[in-house]
């Protein structure tokens, strides 16, 4: 009896030894599967969030640095680089003269502007509808990454790669940033009119481009005076840049295109 009450404390110490060790290690294993399944899930929400957008197809309406449905009038002297047309309206409704664009001047009939408008009525009419559909598919994506953001004030903001949704008008009073990569795209979806105020203007960073940047708007865009634009109007109605504003970018609009003295680069 006595061996064994000797024995018995001893043992009890070394299953107790046991135990913890055995628990640790199971605490230890516990812990490290959920890292792993926190890291799987921090992983896959950040998939998730950073869809990126694809770019809107223009087809041969990205030939155009102007395109309009009902015309393109102009207070002399603009600068245009970059092809303009109008259809189905009469070239007559083209305003610009020859010396005001560095590209080609297309128009439905011998109306356009002389001596340097070309005829082709059948190329107008492919690019009008091309700018249909990238309208259509630029309103139809779903999904937005920004709903209502600024409540459609995004003066001072930095835009950062996304599908931006506004379901009313946007103004843009102050100065604004679109910061991304080469290869982001941004698209922003505005049911309502666009109005950017005068002097003010769109800087963009990081490497980000025009060409990957699409406003599309229900109501009239109107650039105010000496203002600076960056990116692809698709206009349900009219565009007009008030004296002496400049865009880097494309003036696609299913109705007319007002200039006054501005200046339109198409993006490379």
């Amino acid at each position: 009896m006595r061996t064994k009450l000797l024995l018995l404390p001893a043992a009890a110490a070394l299953l107790v030894a046991l135990s913890g060790g055995c628990k640790k290690t199971m605490d230890s294993d516990m812990s490290s599967a959920n890292i792993s399944n926190s890291s799987k899930l921090i992983a896959l929400n950040s998939n998730n969030v950073l869809q990126p957008q694809a770019g809107v197809a223009l087809g041969l309406a990205g030939n155009f640095a102007i395109l309009s449905k009902s015309g393109i009038t102009n207070v002399f002297q603009s600068a245009i680089t970059g092809d303009i047309g109008s259809s189905p309206i009469t070239g007559a409704a083209i305003l610009v003269t020859c010396a005001e664009v560095s590209g080609t001047i297309y128009s439905v009939d011998a109306a356009g502007p002389l001596p340097c408008t070309v005829n082709n009525a059948t190329r107008l009419t492919t690019a009008v509808g091309d700018m249909q559909t990238a309208y259509t598919d630029a309103a139809g994506r779903s999904n937005p990454d920004f709903i209502n953001l600024g409540a459609g004030n995004i003066g001072g903001k930095t835009l950062t790669p996304g599908l931006y949704n506004w379901t009313s008008a946007l103004i843009i009073p102050t100065d604004i940033t679109i910061s991304g990569g080469p290869n982001d795209v941004w698209i922003f979806q505005v049911s309502g009119t666009l109005i950017m105020s005068s002097a003010v203007r769109i800087t963009l960073a990081g490497g980000a481009q025009a060409k990957n940047i699409f406003w599309q708007t229900s109501g009239d865009v109107t650039l105010g005076t000496t203002s600076h634009f960056e990116g692809i109007i698709l206009g349900q109605t009219g565009i007009n840049l008030q004296t002496g504003a400049s865009i880097n970018g494309r003036l696609l609009a299913q109705t007319a295109v007002t200039l006054q003295m501005n200046t339109v680069v198409q993006p490379q």
